[in-house]
């Protein structure tokens, strides 16, 4: 199992998980209830239920590079591009825009 923590404007929002039943996306309860919290997407409306699917949710798929930055990610880091969850903790710390992905580790 695979775990990331998802920012959004460096507040944590929630957390996305690959597990043996695929993905899931819950929001921090913290963050549902702070005002003025924005969903990380128009897809992902706010709401305490998680978001599940059997591959890699959109949103998430789309923050991942594509063409030849997508190359030297894999060349680099050594990964496969069906790995969409280990490409997401890889190049995804630094999104363009608000949303930022980091990696969960033992240590937190």
């Amino acid at each position: 199992m695979r775990k990331a923590n998802v920012y959004m404007e460096k507040t944590l929002a929630g957390i996305l998980v690959e597990d043996e039943n695929g993905y899931s996306f819950t929001y921090d309860p913290e963050y549902l209830q702070s005002p003025g919290s924005k969903p990380v997407s128009l897809t992902l409306p706010l709401q305490s239920e998680p978001y599940r699917s059997k591959t890699m949710i959109p949103f998430f798929d789309g923050l991942i590079p594509e063409g030849w930055l997508l190359d030297i990610a894999q060349k680099n880091w050594k990964l496969n591009a069906r790995d969409r969850m280990g490409l997401l903790l890889a190049c995804c710390r630094d999104c363009i825009g608000a949303v930022s992905i980091e990696p969960v580790t033992n240590s937190k």
